[in-house]
């Protein structure tokens, strides 16, 4: 009780300065105030109904982020169910826009283009963007963040796991492979802390083609048991692959949220992002207008474990033993700034949370050799944009050239 009074306390301390300073000007930016003036839109690629995965992870975080700074969710506005095409991004836009509200968010990859042109025809909206790399200096910018690193600890529990079923191959549904650096920095962090707890793991990925389709969700993820997978993890939208991996008795590691309650005896934990961190700052931010929000979140905001923005869910009772000592141990390193995810620097961990380091050659899956023995992590602007290989360890149905 004594925290939420403090929040509360600092939230209207924080809200009393920016309506302070842009008093009495007459071109003032909107400001938090108690006639609701300040107004949220949204848009879903899936329904905001939905109880797991990608959109119900944005739809509950920005509840989340709202309810901590004490905005009515009549506040929000949603568009949702809409697809990655430019005429119904638009169109969504426009209906925001009607309905009055100041800060847009788009929470899909393909909402790009639109979202970059509607920016220049209203510039008096603020436009952010979900896992995108479009900006400019006035009312748009790009959010995302350190996934892989929780991908890797992801890939500890799934390789741990692996160990105790005695299954060395653990199956990957990913919306794509190499064609985004996405999804390949996805799969590559993955399998590195799934090989750093069980060194004989193999991960063998099955391609969707689209970021959601929960019929080829489901049968891809059936496609790799039937393959012998004992462990079914993924990078698309909804929970199919965890539900088949409980209908068939394996196990499984979610994305986007806990997926426990979809897959109660298979799912182990899940990489999940924890939005709210970013929204409550934005949110906060963009009430003290335009070139407040541009100046303090920044055009292309990046962020990670240290600062909460991604993480996994807790650890189901499925886990084996020492899942929890493991993925703690590796956390501090990277959370210590003392080792970061694709470096030279192998580790290895086991479940009482020893790690042995071990300098080597990070290597695709052609051998050459992408970081040599000993060296830093790969550059951000590689994991965000450029990396197109998978690494030693990965196998499966994927072009290298797509």
């Amino acid at each position: 009780m004594k925290k939420r009074i403090l929040v509360a306390i600092l939230v209207v301390a924080m809200v009393a300065s920016l309506a302070v300073v842009f008093a009495g000007c007459d071109n003032a930016p909107k400001t938090f105030n108690p006639d609701g003036v300040f107004k949220i839109g949204a848009i879903y690629i899936n329904s905001q109904n939905d109880n797991s995965g990608y959109t119900y992870a944005h739809h509950t975080a920005i509840k989340k982020a709202m309810a901590n700074l004490y905005l009515d969710e009549d506040r929000l506005a949603i568009v949702d169910n809409v697809p990655e095409e430019d005429d119904a991004v638009n169109a969504a836009i426009d209906t925001l826009v009607g309905q009055g509200c100041d800060l847009i968010i788009g929470i899909s990859f393909g909402y790009i283009n639109a979202m970059n042109n509607k920016a220049k025809e209203y510039p008096n909206v603020l436009f952010t963007h979900a896992t995108g790399y479009m900006s400019n200096d006035t009312n748009f910018n790009n959010y995302f963040g350190r996934i892989y690193q929780a991908r890797y600890l992801a890939g500890i529990a799934a390789g741990l796991k692996s160990l105790e079923i005695k299954n060395n191959k653990i199956g990957y549904v990913s919306a794509y492979t190499t064609a985004y650096a996405e999804t390949a920095s996805g799969i590559n962090a993955f399998a590195m802390g799934a090989i750093a707890a069980n060194p004989d793991a193999k991960v063998y990925v099955k391609k969707l083609g689209s970021w959601g389709n929960e019929t080829m969700e489901k049968s891809l993820a059936e496609a790799l048991i039937q393959e012998g997978c004992g462990v079914i993890s993924q990078h698309c939208d909804s929970a199919q692959p965890q539900i088949a991996a409980q209908n068939a008795e394996v196990f499984g590691c979610g994305y986007n949220s806990d997926m426990t309650a979809q897959a109660p005896d298979a799912h182990l934990t899940a990489t999940v992002w924890h939005w709210d961190v970013y929204y409550q700052k934005a949110i906060l931010t963009a009430m003290g207008g335009m070139e407040n929000f541009m100046e303090k979140m920044g055009k292309d905001y990046y962020a990670g474990l240290k600062e909460g923005l991604v993480g996994v869910s807790p650890l189901s009772k499925n886990c084996a033993a020492g899942t929890d000592k493991a993925i703690e141990a590796v956390s501090k390193l990277i959370l210590s700034g003392e080792w970061d995810v694709f470096s030279g620097v192998k580790l290895s961990v086991d479940a009482q949370g020893k790690i042995t380091k071990t300098n080597a050659d990070l290597k695709d899956c052609n051998g050459n050799v992408i970081v040599e023995a000993g060296g830093k992590s790969v550059d951000d602007s590689v994991i965000k944009s450029t990396m197109n290989y998978l690494i030693e360890g990965v196998i499966g149905d994927y072009d290298i050239k797509e």
